[in-house]
């Protein structure tokens, strides 16, 4: 998938400009790269599009913990309703959205260890495989 594929597939989902399709984009993955391992992030980076795989990846001193830090689906929304840019109002579509499109964008293997890191409730907010979108084989 492409960095513009993955833009204009989160602005479909969450009805939405390119450029705020873009923002919500941005803070979900740097959120996603708080809240799972670093190795994970990682893997998920470099399957991802230049533009993308650089949210997932924070250089020293900003690196985070080889371990994630334990929080739950609603303080992810708020992190990412507390980016700058971000609309507040967006913030949970956003996720829903960006993490979709996430499945969507790596192989199934990669995705089911990232969210293998996450509480059971944030599989709850990704739209089910047959809801228009593609699951990509891996």
């Amino acid at each position: 998938m492409e960095y513009e594929d993955f833009i204009n597939a989160v602005a479909t989902r969450v009805k939405v400009s390119t450029d705020r399709a873009a923002t919500l984009t941005s803070a979900t993955l740097e959120t996603l790269a708080d809240r799972i391992s670093a190795g994970q992030a990682e893997d998920l980076a470099y399957q991802l599009p230049d533009g993308l795989d650089d949210h997932l990846r924070k250089p020293p001193p900003l690196r985070r913990q080889e371990h994630a830090q334990p929080f739950g689906l609603d303080e992810f929304v708020r992190r990412v309703a507390d980016h700058p840019a971000v609309d507040r109002a967006l913030a949970g579509a956003g996720v829903r959205a960006v993490l979709t499109t996430l499945r969507e964008a790596v192989s199934r293997d990669e995705f089911e260890d990232a969210m293998a890191q996450l509480p059971k409730e944030f599989r709850q907010v990704i739209e089910p495989v047959g809801a228009g979108g593609r699951q990509r084989r891996g």
